[in-house]
């Protein structure tokens, strides 16, 4: 009898040429991509059920048997942690990445930074080329990836800690806080203070901004307050001096404007400085509050509310979760830090 002559069908059929079944021919029977044959073997609590039943059936038919010297090469990982965040220059992006290097420290693991400059397509090039050196985790700021990168991410083999952000939906871990109940949050503080034509000032207008806008709004329509003309925003990334030009642009269009909500400090700082070159008394005439709560809002005069983001701890649980997961411990999926409302003199309106 000829060798093959009684082989199954769908084996034969299946297999890209003579000689012993690969994983590529594995996957092409399930109709799946190599990557997921390879976590369904290796951690077959990483699949789906119905994954890991059409990946043993084929496995089966094909009487597949895993190489362990090509799984050892293939599972081989370096000893690199890659981490995305959008700016490498921005104060609240620079305290994650101390509390990142801080918590690996006397680690074997090391760093490799990448800056994705608030680009949805530069992080997805840039998770390619991280991928393809075989890192042992990735740490990526934000819930917002393209499809592509998602699907990469989602295929990576390696534990991936997305940060900055809450979500019901996290790739695989997540630690953060929530955007939209931080935004909400700071409007509530100044419509309790006593303010109603309050505002909103926003810049560069990336997902966290859009999140914060969200807040701010359901806090305005919950009070029944809201007014689109309240609203002044710009595509341009944030300054200082920008915070200026924004509050002079909106007290223009709505003068009887009596609060406003600044998306970051830097705008908020900016539009202390625009009360100040304008006679407007603060917290008296405008109240003015910000958010992260940077050094300067405590030593400002006078002093800035804001709200408190817990950027360094951040930065520490992120490295805590996936040195967990690569010592095969349980973690948990989703980590809300919270955030914490700082009220000074700035929105300490005597009503």
């Amino acid at each position: 009898m000829k060798k093959g002559e009684n082989e199954p069908e769908a084996r034969k059929s299946n297999r890209r040429g003579g000689g012993r079944p690969t994983i590529a021919d594995v996957a092409r029977l399930a109709d799946v991509a190599a990557i997921t044959v390879s976590r369904a073997l290796r951690h077959p609590s990483r699949v789906s059920a119905e994954l890991r039943t059409k990946i043993d059936d084929a496995v089966a038919q094909l009487g597949y048997v895993p190489d362990p010297i090509a799984r050892a090469l293939a599972s081989a990982r370096s000893d690199v942690v890659g981490v995305l965040v959008p700016s490498l220059t921005n104060v609240v992006f620079a305290d994650v990445v101390k509390g990142i290097y801080d918590q690996l420290r006397g680690s074997s693991l090391q760093i490799q930074m990448g800056n994705t400059h608030y680009s949805a397509l530069e992080e997805e090039r840039l998770v390619s080329v991280f991928l393809s050196q075989k890192p042992s985790a990735l740490i990526v700021a934000g819930i917002d990836p393209t499809t592509a990168t998602r699907k990469m991410l989602a295929n990576s083999g390696c534990p991936v800690v997305q940060i900055m952000e809450t979500s019901y939906d996290p790739i695989d871990m997540l630690v953060g806080f929530s955007h939209f109940d931080g935004g909400r949050e700071a409007t509530r503080h100044l419509i309790d203070s006593g303010y109603r034509r309050i505002g909103f000032i926003g810049a560069r207008m990336d997902p966290r901004t859009q999140r914060r806008l969200a807040g701010y709004r359901r806090a305005m329509e919950d009070a029944d307050l809201f007014d689109p003309a309240l609203i002044t925003t710009t595509p341009t990334p944030s300054s200082v001096t920008l915070g200026g030009q924004l509050l002079a642009d909106a007290l223009g269009r709505t003068p009887d404007m009596d609060a406003i909500f600044c998306n970051n400090d830097d705008l908020a700082l900016g539009a202390l400085f625009e009360c100040k070159r304008s006679s407007i008394q603060v917290p008296q005439r405008l109240g003015i509050c910000g958010f992260n709560d940077l050094e300067m809002m405590a030593v400002a005069f006078p002093t800035l509310s804001s709200i408190r983001t817990p950027r360094y701890a951040i930065g520490q649980r992120a490295v805590q979760l996936l040195q967990e997961r690569l010592a095969d411990k349980k973690v948990d999926t989703i980590t809300d830090l919270g955030f914490e409302l700082r009220p000074r003199e700035s929105t300490n309106r005597i009503v």
